[in-house]
C-alpha cells in the first residue's frame, strides 16, 4: 500500500496537476478544494489514513497558514509541503515556523515535487521511530505506535483498545517476530496503569531451577549461591503489569505456583515464611497453540483459562502485505540515521520482491534484513541485489526444492525507479487492453485465468496503487494478495506446478 497524500488547493487546474504529478511518483492520493476541507478529512474520528499534505497557502476561507495552525492546535504529527504562486522570504519563513516541512513555487515539478515528498516522508518515518523508542523507554508505548495500515489487524486492535481499558487478563498468540510484546505494551501504556512498571519475563528463556526464583523471589540463605534477598518480577511489577513472554515454555511445577499467586494475589518466595500480597495486570503471549499443549499434558487446563481470558491473535506479516512497505520506511529511516547512511528509498522492483516474500520470522526477520541491506549497500537506493536472501528464495531453482513460490509482480526493468521506500513499484502505463476469451484451439478461456490477466492490467493500469486496484475491482486488499499468490502458485512458467526434484 502505497503512503497516501493529501492535496488541498481551490484553483482546479493546479490541484489536478499537482494530483498527477503525486500519482505518477507512486502515491495515493486524496483531494479537497479548502483548508476548511482538509482540517475536517485530518481531524474526523473515522478520517483516513494521511502520511503528508501538499497545502496551497493563498485559499478563500481558511488559508494555508489557518490550516497549519489548526494543525499545530490539533497536536497533528502530519508532515506539510506548502506551495504558492507567491515566493517570498516572507512567505517561506512564516510557512516554516508555522510547522511546514517543506516550500514549493507554483508550478512546481515533478522532481521537486518528488523529492519534497521523499524528504517530508523519511523525515516523517524517522521523527515516529525516535518516538516510538522513547515510548517504549518510557513505558509510554500506545496503539498510536504501532505500524499498520492493514484491514487484518484492525479488529485485533480494536479488542486491545478495549484490553487496555480494563485490567482483564490478555493472552496474545502469534508466530514469533510478529509484535507480541509490543502490543502488550500498547495495552499497558493505554490503560490506567501506565505509569506504574511493565516488566517483561521471556519464561523459555529462565533455567527450570530458577523460574519460581526469578518469579517469586528468594529469601537470603534459602539455596546455595543465595547470598542476598531478591524481591522477584512479580513484586516488581506490583501495580503494574507483568508481561509473561512465551508462557507455554514454563516447567509443570512452576505453573502451579503461578495458578496459585494469581487466584490469591499474593506471592510466596522461596524461602519466605509468609506470601506478599501483589497486584499486577497480567499480559502472556505465546507462539504455540496453547490448547494443542493442554490437551498434551504440558500446561495445565485451570492455569490455561486463567490467561485466556481475552485472546488476541495478531496475524502474520504475510497476512498483512499491505504493511510492508510502511514498515520498510519506518525501518530504513532509522537505520540510515544510526549508520549515517545516505540512503533515500528503495527501488521498485525490490519493493516489489519483499512485499511478496513470506517472511517466516515476520517483523524481526523484515527488520534485520533492512538493517543488512543500509549496512553492506554502496549505493543511495537499495535494490534486490542489497538483499540476497530474499532475492534467492523468490528464484524458480528455490521453489522446486519445496520452499514457497514467491510472486514476481510483471513489471521489471521497463518500470521507474522509486523516489522513496515506502511505494508499491510503479508500472508502465498500457493505453489500452485487451482480454481475449478463446484459446488457440477455439475453447473458451478459464475463468481463473482471465481474472488473473485482468488484476494483473489493472495493476499496471493504476500505476502498482494497490489500493485503487482493489477498490476498482471491487474486491479487498487481502483478496487482491491472495488471488495473485493463487495465480503464481498455479502459474508453470514460473514453477508454481512443478513438483520438488
Amino acid at each position: 500500500m502505497a503512503a497516501s497524500i493529501l492535496i488541498a488547493d481551490d484553483d482546479a487546474v493546479a490541484r489536478r496537476l499537482v494530483e498527477n504529478m503525486v500519482q505518477k511518483s507512486g502515491y495515493e492520493t486524496l483531494v479537497v478544494d479548502s483548508g476548511d476541507a482538509a482540517l475536517a478529512m485530518l481531524t474526523a474520528p473515522d478520517a483516513p489514513a494521511i502520511d503528508a499534505l501538499v497545502l496551497d497557502l493563498v485559499m478563500p476561507g481558511l488559508d494555508g497558514m489557518g490550516v497549519l495552525a489548526k494543525i499545530r492546535e490539533a497536536g497533528l504529527n502530519i508532515p506539510v509541503i506548502v506551495q504558492t504562486a507567491h515566493g517570498g522570504i516572507d512567505n517561506v519563513i512564516s510557512a516554516m515556523r508555522a510547522g511546514a516541512q517543506d516550500f514549493v513555487v507554483k508550478p512546481v515539478g515533478i522532481e521537486r515535487l518528488q523529492v519534497s515528498l521523499r524528504n517530508a516522508l523519511n523525515a516523517s518515518a524517522l521523527k515516529g521511530e525516535l518516538q516510538r523508542i522513547r515510548h517504549s523507554r518510557e513505558g509510554k508505548l500506545t496503539f498510536a505506535d504501532i505500524i499498520t495500515r492493514s484491514e487484518a489487524m484492525a479488529g485485533v486492535l480494536k479488542t486491545a483498545q478495549k484490553a487496555a481499558a480494563s485490567t482483564i487478563p490478555v493472552l496474545v498468540e502469534g508466530e514469533s517476530g510478529v509484535g507480541k510484546e509490543l502490543f502488550a505494551r500498547a495495552i499497558h501504556g493505554s490503560g490506567e496503569r501506565k505509569s506504574k512498571p511493565f516488566v517483561a519475563v521471556n519464561c523459555g528463556a529462565i533455567p527450570d531451577n530458577l523460574v519460581e526464583s526469578i518469579l517469586f523471589g528468594h529469601e537470603k540463605g534459602a539455596f546455595t549461591g543465595a547470598t542476598e534477598r531478591h524481591m522477584g518480577k512479580f513484586v516488581e511489577a506490583s501495580g503494574g503489569t507483568l508481561f509473561l513472554d512465551e508462557v507455554s515454555e514454563l516447567p509443570l511445577a512452576a505453573q502451579v505456583k503461578l495458578l496459585r499467586a494469581l487466584q490469591e494475589g499474593a506471592v510466596e518466595a522461596v524461602g519466605g515464611r509468609k506470601p506478599v500480597k501483589v497486584d499486577v495486570r497480567i499480559i502472556s503471549a505465546t507462539n504455540r497453540k496453547l490448547l494443542d499443549r493442554v490437551k498434551s499434558g504440558q500446561f495445565r487446563e485451570d492455569l490455561f483459562y486463567r490467561l485466556h481470558v481475552l485472546p488476541l491473535t495478531i496475524p502474520p506479516l504475510r497476512m498483512r502485505r499491505e504493511d510492508i512497505p510502511h514498515l520498510l520506511r519506518h525501518f530504513l529511516a532509522r537505520f540510515c540515521a544510526e549508520e549515517n547512511r545516505p540512503i533515500t528509498g528503495i527501488s521498485g522492483e525490490a519493493m516489489a520482491l519483499l512485499s511478496q516474500l513470506e517472511w517466516p520470522g515476520n517483523i524481526r526477520q523484515l527488520e534485520n534484513a533492512v538493517y543488512r541491506a543500509v549496512v553492506m549497500s554502496d549505493s543511495d537506493q537499495l535494490g534486490v541485489t542489497d538483499f540476497p536472501q530474499a532475492a534467492a528464495q523468490s528464484s524458480p531453482a528455490h521453489h522446486q526444492h519445496g520452499e514457497p513460490l514467491i510472486v514476481e509482480p510483471a513489471f521489471h526493468s521497463t518500470a521507474p525507479a522509486m523516489v522513496s521506500g515506502n511505494e508499491i513499484p510503479i508500472a508502465p502505463l498500457p493505453s489500452a487492453g485487451t482480454l481475449a476469451m478463446l484459446t488457440n484451439t477455439g475453447e473458451v478461456r478459464p475463468l481463473e485465468e482471465m481474472e488473473t490477466e485482468i488484476i494483473r492490467f489493472a495493476i499496471s493500469h493504476y500505476r502498482g496503487q494497490m489500493s485503487e486496484v482493489a477498490r476498482r475491482l471491487k474486491i479487498g486488499r487481502s483478496t487482491l494478495y491472495r488471488k495473485l499468490d493463487e495465480a503464481a502458485a498455479d502459474d508453470p512458467a514460473a514453477g508454481g506446478t512443478n513438483e520438488a526434484s
